[in-house]
């Protein structure tokens, strides 16, 4: 019996030493590292380049529409047959194609078709190229000065082999913003 009252009371102080880490010692240390300053501005995160930020006005690349509302995160559930997503599909591809002065067939599909998190930052490089004559004007830079912007904003293949090169919006942006 006493074997048994050992193991038990060897268990129950695991559990108690457990409880403490993951119910308070962890949950204070995120609360914490959540309110060190420099995280947030004005609801936008600053210093880091993992989430898109869409910044609205014609001086600027934009990216991905979102499924989500933000602040949140989160996708639509539409898919390719739906009539309503064919619906927006299609008005967002009119209202990019006259904000670029292009072709409607000229528009990327990551132009139009939503990230269902709304928070990659990243774009295709012809969705880049198609905004580069207008961001370029409104910034007052040479095409060729925002072509190199959007080249060192470009990250390469996922472990090298996966996916498509992307370009990060939200370092293009503020590589803009400091070249103007």
């Amino acid at each position: 019996m006493t074997n048994f009252v050992a193991q038990a009371l060897a268990g129950l102080r695991v559990l108690l030493v457990l409880t403490v880490i993951t119910g308070v010692l962890y949950p204070a240390a995120v609360w914490t590292v959540s309110r060190a300053p420099g995280l947030h501005a004005n609801a936008e995160a600053v210093d880091t380049t993992l989430v898109g930020i869409d910044r609205q006005g014609d001086r600027w690349f934009h990216t991905r529409p979102s499924a989500a509302t933000l602040p949140a995160s989160g996708g639509s559930n539409k898919g390719e047959h739906d009539e309503d997503q064919d619906a927006v599909v299609a008005q967002r591809r009119t209202e990019i194609a006259r904000r670029e002065g292009v072709a409607q067939d000229r528009v990327p599909q990551d132009a139009v078709t939503a990230s269902a998190s709304g928070l990659d930052p990243h774009i295709s490089a012809a969705y880049a190229e198609l905004q580069l004559p207008r961001v370029a004007g409104e910034n007052g830079l040479s095409e060729q000065r925002v072509r190199e912007l959007i080249a060192a904003s470009t990250d390469g293949r996922s472990a090298g082999l996966l996916g498509e090169p992307g370009v990060n919006v939200t370092a293009l942006n503020r590589a803009v913003e400091s070249a103007t």
